[in-house]
């Protein structure tokens, strides 16, 4: 079974940094892309960021374009989501997400295992 369990969430001010952790388990991970997303209250889940299984593509939303940086470790079983410039739009729940088939890129409509989430607050 695939599990996603994210970390490091928490409450920053505006123009600070924060680093997402989703540590997967359950399968091999390295031929699937990962992806994060967000969801802020009364928003529909959006995808933030997506990266390919193997690392050599990537997608951002307009929104965190220079920004955010997505980035995995395969050794690990890891996927990241670097976060500079925080400002008070991006407060939201952050999902770490995986797809159900190889090799595939990462563009938002292939997702399907997720996780829990881990708040991500940033005051003005």
């Amino acid at each position: 079974q695939v599990q996603l369990v994210e970390s490091g969430g928490g409450l920053v001010q505006a123009g600070g940094s924060l680093r997402l952790s989703c540590a997967a388990s359950g399968r091999t991970f390295s031929p699937y892309a990962m992806g994060w997303f967000r969801q802020a209250p009364g928003n529909e889940r959006e995808l933030v960021a997506g990266i390919n299984w193997s690392g050599g593509r990537t997608y951002y939303a307009d929104s965190v374009k220079g920004r955010f940086t997505i980035s995995r470790d395969n050794a690990k079983n890891t996927v990241y989501l670097q976060m500079n410039s925080l400002k008070p739009e991006d407060t939201a729940v952050y999902y770490c997400a995986t797809d159900r088939f190889q090799y595939r890129s990462g563009a938002p409509n292939e997702y399907y295992y997720w996780g829990q989430g881990t708040q991500v607050t940033v005051s003005s």
